[in-house]
């Protein structure tokens, strides 16, 4: 079961990572200004810090899931 759970979200990452373009309105205006390689840096920083509250939040809901059942 683990190795299925592990694979899935290292799966669903990775696609995330490639097909998400994260910005407001804001950042895509500097981004448009800076160019491509410095925008697709920042599209990537932005998903890390998107994705670091959700993996914190699933891995807290799973030990909370595995002591109460």
């Amino acid at each position: 079961m683990k190795n299925w759970l592990a694979l899935f979200l290292f799966f669903i990452f990775s696609i995330a990572g490639n097909l998400a373009v994260a910005q407001c309105s804001i950042c895509t205006k500097t981004a448009q200004q800076m160019g491509d390689g410095p925008a697709t840096g920042l599209n990537a920083g932005i998903i890390y810090l998107a994705a670091m509250p959700f993996l914190i939040f699933s891995y807290i809901g799973y030990r909370w899931w595995k002591s109460n059942k």
